[in-house]
């Protein structure tokens, strides 16, 4: 009862999607963990009285971007995104989901938008050679990596809309 973790048997098993979204999110996770070790030694370095490891910000600025998108097509997938339904309640649960739909493509529509300028940064960084100020890290490859996740997004949300359009929830 409420608890238990057990799959539902009527459920299809996890597909491509799921399984590369999944992966993101540990991936993403586990280059959380590297930056809060990071800032962990960082700040005992300062604690202690030595110098903190040199362009530690730098590090956690880029981390912390490419870790965000990382997540958000398994947030996607589990309609983890905030979603507010105060005027749509009393419709049928096919009309809730046609609404979904649409705005899961919107989402999309929005998202891959958001991969276009972020390829176009990251060719204008790799054009200029733009780095970083402490440490003279190349910058493009961190903002070609948020791009390729937003593509994963944008599929992600044609995808979920796609499941909702057949009825299927996660």
């Amino acid at each position: 009862m409420g608890g238990n973790a057990e799959p539902d048997p009527a459920a299809p098993p996890p597909g491509l999607v799921d399984r590369l979204a999944g992966a993101l999110a540990i991936a993403g996770g586990l280059v959380m963990l590297g930056v809060a070790f990071l800032v962990t030694v960082s700040v005992a370095r300062r604690w202690q009285g030595s110098q903190p490891i040199p362009g530690d910000f730098e590090f956690v600025q880029m981390a912390t971007a490419v870790a965000i998108f990382a997540f958000l097509p398994y947030c996607q997938l589990r309609r983890g995104n905030i979603s507010v339904d105060a005027f749509t309640t009393w419709l049928p649960a096919r009309a809730n989901a046609v609404i979904d739909v649409f705005w899961d493509l919107v989402y999309a529509a929005t998202i891959a938008l958001l991969a276009w300028c972020l390829f176009n940064g990251a060719t204008d960084m790799y054009r200029n050679g733009t780095t970083t100020m402490v440490l003279g890290l190349v910058v493009w490859p961190a903002i070609a990596a948020c791009m390729a996740l937003a593509g994963a997004l944008a599929a992600t949300s044609c995808v979920t809309g796609y499941r909702l359009l057949r009825g299927r929830r996660p």
